[in-house]
């Protein structure tokens, strides 16, 4: 993609197309390692990785938290909220395309002015999308799922689609429902649901049971509408487990499938899973991921990090590279991502403030995903941590195991074989998978 902006304003000045320039270049607006038309595996690192920024983080969230003002100062900021939804557009793209970003994602309220108005939250929504829809013809970035906010207007304060109030559900649909035709507008590849408030603070006045089954009610109507209309992507929930409700109903990827698969959504829905909110859940990242990939429910990444210090979501940039190998590693033996993405899900730091640690952020991610890929392609290619993994469950993959396996020993059969066992301490090799890894990922 050429570098890119709208009219005569250019937001990032000085800043042109971020280039490739090898791990020992010291332009900090340089990749390193992510060279986006390297072959690996047989398709090129921007197919594998299919990178997307996040516009709420990028280009709304300023700094602002409950103990201080904003302390990012923003060019494209305008008193006429319509005019500043253009601007930010016009930002947006331009970051993006010089980035070399294939990708974006958004709420509705992120890319368009709120209204107590639904007529005027209606019209507004439809107005800005035919601008990015102009954009995205004009860049070639494309959209890889949006969503709606649910969760921060005060009438959401005890759900949308678990709201005890009925009024509530409306218009939350009516934001759902605008946002999947602006989605087929715009052709979107998912739409998300993240249940921010979707769960309870205290049982003492929840019905959990009613409020679960109202919330499979209302994504069974939304992905009904959306087929409907022409959607032809796929439906992710984001689980979290807490914050801001003290307990949410998509806890993590177990429960979010469970949930799925209870009210028969299946067919059309799968995880967005976001590394933060696994840990959060007391997981890591590559668990919920692996849990999703065993269920055939892996869709979408938000891809971040948390900090193991602080017990909330901290929506930082990946640089663990052991995460992100583990991550890509997983994801390769999926077959790839398919029609997800890994999606940025994370801020700058409030006191990285200049409009350059914007790029400088997403660098460094694009960056330690790109590792995580060269690596986990060096551990597939190896084959000594597969190997050993297959080893050590050797004891099924002949004889009498696999007659277990395929369910032909029943418990009195198993039970009579036990005693005849003589079990053996067979070593893990915990360490030598770890040396391993790093032999991998510095040599």
């Amino acid at each position: 993609m050429d570098t890119y902006f709208v009219g005569n304003q250019e937001y990032f000045k000085g800043i042109g197309k971020i280039a490739y320039e090898g791990p020992k270049s010291d332009n900090p607006l340089a990749f390193k390692f992510y060279d986006p038309k390297k072959i690996v595996r047989g398709k090129t690192m921007e197919d594998h990785l299919r990178f997307s920024v996040a516009y709420w983080h990028s280009f709304c969230a300023d700094g602002t938290d409950p103990f201080g003002k904003a302390t990012m100062h923003f060019p494209w900021k305008h008193d006429d909220p319509m005019q500043n939804a253009r601007n930010k557009a016009e930002a947006a793209f331009e970051f993006i395309t010089k980035l070399g970003a294939p990708f974006y994602a958004f709420h509705d309220v992120d890319a368009s002015p709120d209204s107590e108005s639904a007529a005027e939250y209606e019209k507004n929504y439809l107005e800005i999308a035919a601008y990015l829809k102009r954009l995205q013809d004009e860049t070639g970035v494309r959209l890889l799922w949006n969503t709606s906010n649910l969760f921060s207007h005060p009438r959401y304060m005890n759900g949308a689609a678990t709201n005890p109030d009925f009024s509530v559900l409306g218009r939350a649909a009516l934001q759902v429902k605008t946002s999947l035709d602006v989605n087929v507008m715009l052709g979107g590849s998912g739409y998300t649901f993240w249940g921010g408030r979707e769960g309870y603070m205290t049982l003492w006045n929840t019905d959990t049971k009613r409020e679960e089954e109202h919330l499979g009610t209302f994504l069974r109507i939304a992905r009904d509408y959306g087929r409907k209309i022409g959607f032809k992507g796929t439906f992710y929930i984001e689980p979290k487990p807490m914050e801001p409700s003290k307990h949410q109903y998509d806890f993590d990827a177990a429960t979010a499938i469970a949930f799925i698969r209870k009210y028969g959504l299946e067919n059309d829905f799968k995880c967005n899973i976001e590394n933060n909110h696994a840990t959060l859940a007391g997981h890591s990242f590559a668990h919920d991921l692996q849990v999703c990939v065993d269920n055939g429910m892996l869709g979408s990444v938000d891809a971040n990090q948390g900090d193991a210090q602080n017990g909330w979501d901290t929506d930082e940039f990946p640089t663990n590279v052991y995460e992100t190998t583990e991550a890509m590693l997983i994801i390769l033996r999926n077959g790839g991502l398919h029609n997800g993405g890994l999606n940025f899900d994370a801020k700058r730091r409030r006191n990285s403030t200049e409009l350059a640690d914007l790029f400088i952020a997403h660098i460094g991610g694009m960056d330690a995903f790109a590792l995580g890929l060269l690596t986990a392609d060096k551990i597939l290619a190896d084959g000594k941590i597969d190997a050993m993994k297959k080893s050590r469950y050797a004891s099924f993959d002949g004889g009498d195991g696999v007659l277990y396996e395929k369910g032909l020993i029943d418990l009195v059969k198993l039970a009579d074989l036990g005693r005849k066992a003589q079990p053996k301490d067979i070593s893990g090799k915990q360490e030598l998978l770890y040396n391993l890894v790093n032999q991998y990922l510095f040599s």
